[in-house]
């Protein structure tokens, strides 16, 4: 059975994601990247990490959910995960996404909120 492996990472919208960064670098140490957001290197066995990110207010990639934010979720094989996923009648995003990240897909949960399923690169 597929399954989550662990937490990939938590997206949310900021009115000013700049400032909102800087707010945690000073107050909580947090390294923000050039790219927006802070990587925390995990288990050396296990692929994969966890990210924090501040998105633009406007941002549509957590469409078409409408909450402020997204969960992203470490998944051993997102491929049979979504097939279970389709099969017990979840709404799942049709698209898969393929990178030198990994790959990724997205399904809705009950309250409307974006997923985001992650398979890190072997």
């Amino acid at each position: 059975m597929a399954r989550v492996t662990g937490l990939g990472g938590i997206f949310f919208k900021s009115r000013d994601p700049t400032a909102l960064a800087a707010w945690y670098a000073e107050h909580l140490g947090l390294q923000v990247d050039d790219w927006g957001g802070v990587r925390f290197d995990e288990d050396e066995e296990r692929p994969g990490y966890t990210l924090w990110s501040a998105f633009a207010a406007d941002t549509t990639y957590f469409a078409p959910s409408t909450q402020p934010f997204m969960v992203n979720f470490r998944v051993d094989d997102l491929d049979a995960l979504l097939a279970q996923l389709r099969a017990a009648g979840v709404e799942v995003d049709p698209r898969i996404e393929e990178s030198e990240f990994g790959r990724f897909g997205w399904i809705m949960d009950p309250d409307g909120t974006r997923i985001e399923l992650w398979q890190p690169p072997a």
